[in-house]
């Protein structure tokens, strides 16, 4: 298996993805260089991170990752890992846009509906990466035609 960190935006659609990874590695291996490569992508598509909601789950409840976060200007709003041992009650979390989390969740089940990226049929990471980039286009491409249904 790949793993592979994706940012999307309030509404599903994704806007980058980090190098993927094998997937015998957890969440938070090398969080530094994946988040600094979705912020990097975001910055040359225009996208200002100043300001910026996270939300992912509490997998990344860690301190490299809210420092990572803060170095770009985006607010972290991760849920506390109680397995972490450690409750640090001045971290914010706002539960209301936690709940928006369900949009990457809705996400990943529209880009697993991918056979080829499911089963990684290609043995590189430039195709693979190209077949998410595609899942991208054509989620895009039905939110635009299920838009325009009901215009």
């Amino acid at each position: 298996t790949t793993n592979a960190l994706y940012l999307t935006d309030r509404q599903g659609l994704p806007l980058a993805i980090s190098t993927p990874v094998a997937g015998n590695h957890h969440d938070l291996y090398n969080i530094e260089k994946s988040l600094n490569e979705l912020f990097t992508t975001l910055d040359m598509a225009n996208i200002n991170t100043d300001g910026l909601f996270v939300n992912p789950d509490s997998g990344f409840d860690s301190k490299k990752f809210r420092k990572t976060c803060h170095k770009h200007g985006v607010f972290a709003n991760v849920d506390f890992n109680y397995r972490n041992g450690e409750i640090d009650d001045d971290k914010l979390l706002d539960e209301f846009l936690y709940k928006e989390r369900s949009s990457i969740e809705r996400t990943n089940a529209w880009i697993d509906s991918f056979r080829t990226l499911i089963n990684r049929f290609d043995t590189t990471l430039s195709s693979w990466l190209s077949f998410n980039y595609i899942s991208f286009m054509v989620i895009l491409l039905r939110k635009i035609n299920k838009n325009k249904k009901y215009r």
